[in-house]
């Protein structure tokens, strides 16, 4: 059998190297930059990139959404999953697999409620209302982080204006 040839050890000549990268190009974004969805999906991958940062420099893992979802959880003891998903804006197949993951991290319970055998209720764990404190801190942190070219009241006027998006796309 034929052995492979040996890797060649002779320097690529200059043709063949990667030329200097250009100036980046300004981007033309059109009529983008005018719409609001386009405005505020940009914010929000910034956000949740920031999110991330601040949770990964702590050596934490949590999404935004399970962060929401804790905190519903443990405002609310005994919630039912449905409840839940209503008030996340999810449907249960997708909030399944997130309770799922919740509950083999130790922070949160199922267990059939009280009042109706088919539905579960929810809870946190000792483990899950000690994480939801570490969380809380970074999450106040981050929320600091992402304001911080906001005054207090640019921030307040920001969320009521986008809970009033909210209210005017659920109502279409």
């Amino acid at each position: 059998m034929a052995r492979p040839p040996a890797p060649s050890t002779a320097k690529p000549s200059a043709a063949l190297l990667p030329a200097a990268r250009p100036p980046a190009r300004r981007i033309d974004r059109g009529m983008l930059p005018t719409l609001l969805g386009y405005a505020m999906r940009r914010a929000q991958s910034a956000v949740f990139a920031d999110f991330a940062a601040t949770f990964t420099q702590a050596g934490e893992a949590l999404t935004p959404g399970e962060f929401g979802l804790l905190v519903l959880v443990e405002r609310n003891t005994g919630l039912s999953q449905m409840a839940l998903a209503r008030a996340l804006g999810i449907d249960r197949s997708t909030l399944v697999p997130i309770l799922d993951r919740l509950q083999a991290r130790g922070l949160l319970v199922r267990h059939r409620s009280p009042t109706d055998a088919r539905t579960h209720a929810l809870g946190l764990t000792a483990d899950g209302e000690a994480a939801l404190a570490r969380f809380t801190r970074l999450v106040k942190a981050h929320e600091k982080h992402i304001a911080s070219g906001l005054s207090a009241s640019e921030t307040r006027t920001l969320i009521e204006l986008l809970e009033k998006v909210h209210a005017a796309a659920r109502s279409l």
